[in-house]
Order: structure tokens, then sequence, then C-alpha cells
């Protein structure tokens, strides 16, 4: 009897282990030893995304190589006992803020080799437990003030090998660990507590005034916090390139003090002149041009550097002509302010006065200039925004100036000045369901009829979304001839009004067809456009004399 009780234990136990292990993912090698229980699945490609079916039970989870994009909410939320979680390897791009949900006994994450960008640090508050936290080889390029208050426990960082540019030292200050350190070692006057480990080598690090503080607290650092690597180097400015922290001097940010040689300039009409003007900034401002409130494009203007603190910009205006006499300013702006100089350009008659501005001087007389063709489009459509070109039928197409009117359809627009010979511009940065009026006319004319675009962007559907798709444009009405991109509606003035109809009734059709297909599901095409858009589309109620609108859609 004893035997036959001894067999039926080990028959009992096999069992056991036989359904514990049938609990393993396909694809994947489940180990249980004096630390609980772990999964490892190394297989490429394995999974599309973080499993969701995860056995409730696991201590430690090593996913690699599987090259899914996304750690979702609450996705790990009953892995309560789960200890080490290691991510290293995919292509994560977006952490939602409640990713780590549930996690309140873990203790190291590992996301290296991923596309990490940003990191929701408020993710941590779900994590109180955490010591070690990897994100070397992602593309972090910010570190917020607040990044490290939600890590009291933290004893291992690695931010290698990232895109960190600059970073305050109020990172650290506002850490509740490093805060605590500082306390213990004021109180008993040495170094207590646990090491901590920094890794924040082989970032492209801007050695200019704000990274003054960051350069200054790694130079004081001592036990119990330790650089992996305290041989940190600059990136930028070209000229401190390759110097290490200890070598450089980084002085305190300084507001832009703009000055010009010369207020007023008088030239004589078809001359060459070269503006210039000094900006004196730290760190290294923005230097541009106007001419009145104009942006200017067109003119060679290039900049060089005088000394650490001081660039030079210069404007060069060929072959002088009257209808360039004007106020032409330098602005310069950094984080820290703006400052600007103006000049004063006047041109010569051949008899040596001053002259006013001929109508001869210019490219096109008034009554020409009135009934200028001009054909706009759109291009092509960016990241973020349009390219629009434009051809107008001109005497004088090299000595002829245009102006870009941009801007929200109900603001007041932004002026840009385009010299001769460019016949293109991009518009960038355009935010989401949002409705744009661009329009090209001659130098110093207001737009008319038949010489604006207006557009209307797609909303935001997730921060993954904005950074690698495109941002969706809807053309409402719209000049001459349009090549309307792919993935674009445009209306144009002519024919009929229904073929505006049937676009909408497609559009929302497919919109909610593709909301009820699936929750999760992030809509790559302009179906996603918010509703409230519609009505801006075209206005249905139009008066008698207004004509009738000829629809055109390329999907």
């Amino acid at each position: 009897m004893d035997i036959l009780r001894y067999l039926l234990v080990i028959v009992l136990v096999k069992i056991q282990a036989s359904a514990a292990f049938s609990q393993c993912l396909r694809g994947c090698s489940c180990v249980d030893d004096r630390h609980g229980r772990s999964l490892t699945c190394m297989e490429d490609s394995l999974f599309r995304s973080v499993p969701d079916d995860l056995p409730e039970d696991l201590t430690k989870v090593r996913i690699e190589k599987s090259h899914f994009a996304e750690i979702p909410r609450g996705v790990f939320s009953r892995g309560t006992a789960l200890e080490n979680l290691w991510l290293n390897f995919n292509d994560i791009a977006l952490i939602n803020s409640k990713g780590l949900e549930g996690l309140s006994n873990l203790t190291e994450l590992r996301l290296q080799g991923n596309k990490l960008r940003s990191v929701p640090w408020t993710a941590f508050e779900d994590t109180p437990s955490l010591k070690i936290l990897d994100l070397k080889h992602n593309q972090l390029d910010v570190l917020p003030e607040h990044a490290l208050k939600y890590l009291p426990g933290l004893t291992y960082l690695d931010l290698s090998f990232n895109q960190l540019t600059v970073i305050s030292k109020e990172v650290f200050l506002n850490w509740p660990l490093y805060q605590k350190l500082q306390n213990l070692e004021g109180k008993e006057g040495g170094a207590v507590g646990p090491n901590v480990v920094l890794a924040l080598h082989d970032n492209p690090w801007l050695c200019d005034c704000r990274l003054k503080g960051f350069v200054e607290f790694t130079l004081a650092l001592s036990p119990p916090i330790i650089l992996m690597n305290s041989y940190l180097s600059c990136s930028g400015p070209d000229y401190k390139a390759k110097q290490f922290f200890h070598e450089v001097v980084v002085r305190s940010c300084i507001r832009p003090v703009v000055s010009t040689p010369t207020a007023n300039l008088s030239l004589p009409l078809g001359a060459n002149t070269t503006l210039s003007c000094l900006a004196k900034a730290r760190p290294q401002p923005s230097v541009w041009w106007t001419y009145g409130l104009k942006i200017i494009r067109g003119f060679h203007e290039f900049q060089e550097r005088v000394d650490e603190d001081t660039v030079r910009s210069l404007l060069f205006i060929p072959s002088l002509r009257a209808a360039d006499r004007g106020h032409y300013t330098c602005t310069a702006v950094n984080f820290m302010g703006n400052s600007s100089a103006v000049i004063q350009l006047d041109t010569q008659t051949p008899e040596g006065s001053a002259s006013a501005s001929q109508p001869g001087d210019l490219a096109l007389a008034p009554s020409a200039q009135e009934n200028v063709y001009i054909d706009i489009r759109i291009a092509k459509q960016t990241v973020r925004g349009i390219s629009i070109e434009w051809y107008a039928a001109l005497e004088r197409p090299d000595e002829t100036w245009f102006t870009i009117h941009f801007g929200r359809i109900e603001e007041k627009k932004e002026a840009i000045f385009i010299g001769p010979g460019i016949n293109t511009y991009t518009v960038n940065n355009l935010l989401p369901a949002t409705k744009y009026e661009i329009c090209v006319t001659l130098k110093n004319q207001d737009p008319r009829p038949g010489q604006c675009i207006v557009f209307v962007t797609g909303s935001d559907i997730t921060e993954m979304e904005q950074r690698e798709k495109l941002i969706h444009i809807v053309v409402i009405v719209l000049a001459m001839v349009l090549a309307v991109p792919i993935g674009m509606y445009a209306c144009t003035t002519d024919t009929k009004l229904v073929c505006v109809e049937r676009i909408l009734s497609s559009w929302k059709d497919r919109r909610e067809s593709r909301m009820a297909s699936a929750e999760r599901e992030r809509q790559g095409t302009f179906d996603s456009l918010q509703a409230a858009s519609d009505e801006g589309l075209v206005n249905k109620d139009s008066s008698d004399d207004r004509k009738a609108v000829e629809c055109v859609a390329k999907v």
C-alpha cells in the first residue's frame, strides 16, 4: 500500500507540472525555479502585440524580437506577482500612461533597443518598487524636470545611447532618492545608503548655456551616486564637439542683442548691396530679416560666426530697384527673449537724389498687375503640412515678387515675402482639425477671388500616429487647376453640388464602419476627421448668384 501511495503522489505531481507547463504560451518556454515562474519568448516576430493572456503567477517575463509597437493600457494589470519585465529589441514607440497598471511588485523593467521618443513618466506611479530601469538605445530626446519624481526607489537608471541634447539639473534635484541621500549625508557627515548608478553617456549633448546646470551637477557627483561612464562629451556646438564635460566652460544664458553698422543706406539704382547685423546671444539665436512686416525669402541670406556668442547675418540684395526701398529689420530670438535692429534703405537716381518708387521701376504696371493670372495648386502633402506651387503669367518673372498670405480662416493672415524666381512654398506644423487659408498674390497686393486655397486638417488620433502618418487634408475652395494628392478631397468652382453630398455620405459611412469594426484600431485615413469639421467643407446654403461647386476626389 505504501508503494501504491508513493506512486500515486508521483503521478499527481507530474500531472500538476504538466498542467502548469500547458499554460505556457505557444512558441515560448516556461521555467520554475526558486525565484518563481518565468516566461521567455525569443522567436522573431512571434507576437504582433503584447499577449493579453499571460499566466497570472509569472514572476519574470522576457519577450524580445517580437516587434510590437505599443504597451497598451492595463495589459499587465493581472500580473501582480511580476517582478522582472524584459521587453528588449521590439519596436515599442508608445507606452500608455496606464501601461504599467497592476505592477506594484515590479523591481526591474528593461526596454533596451526600442523606438521610444518619449516616456509617460507618470506611468511609474504604478511601479513603486521599481529599482532598475533600462532605456538605453532608444530615441529619447527630452527628460522633463518631473521625470524621476515617480521613481523614489530607483538604484539603476540607464539612458545611454539616446538623443538627449539638453536637460536641466532640476531633473535630479527633484528626484526623491537624491533628496533623501543628500539629507542623510548632511546629517551623518558621510556617504550612506545604497549605490545608485546612472548611465548618461553616448548622447549628443549640446554644451551651451542651457546645459550649464547639468554639467556642474555631473562634475560634482560622488558616491553613493555613480556615473557608469564619467567621461561625458559634447556633440555641439561645433567648436566644442568631442570635448569632455570637465574640459568645457559653460556660461550663463543671455538674451539677444542686435546691432547694425549703419541705420541708413542710400545707394544708386542697379547697385549690389549687402545688409548686415550682429547678434550677440547665448545660446545661439535664430536670426532672420523682414521687409516691413513680411519675412524675406528670395534674397541670399547667410551667417558667419564672429566669436563664441556673436553671429553676423548678411542679406545680399542684387541690382537694387526702386521697389526695394524701405525698412529692413534684422531679428534675433532665443528662449531668453528677442531683439531687433532696423536699416533704412533708400535709392538714388542717376543725378544723385533720393528717388521715390516709380511706376516704371516695378516689374509690372498697376494695370498689368491687376490682371495677372496666377495658377495655384497643392503640389504635395507632407507629414505636418502641405506644399503649394504657383504659376503666374508675367512679363518680367525674374523681377517680380510675390506675397504668401497664410493663417487660420477666421484670423489675420501672416504675410510672407517671396523673391523673384521662386514658385513653391511649404507650410509646416499645422494644427489638427483646423481650417486654414493660403493665398498667393503679387507683392503688396491683397488676395482676390481665385488666388486662395481653403483647407481643413484631419483630427489627431494617437501620439504614435501623429509621428508616423500624415495629417489628412480636406481642400474646400481652391483656385484654377488643382493637382490633388492621394488621400485628399477638393471642391472647385464650376459645376454641381451633388458630388459633395456623395463624398460626404461615403465618407461618413466609411467612418462609422471603421469605428464599429475595432474599437482599438487606429484610423490612418481621414475618416477620423472630426464631425464638427463637416459643416465647413462646403456651404450648402448658398445664394442664388453663387456658382455651383464641382468635387474631385482622389483616394
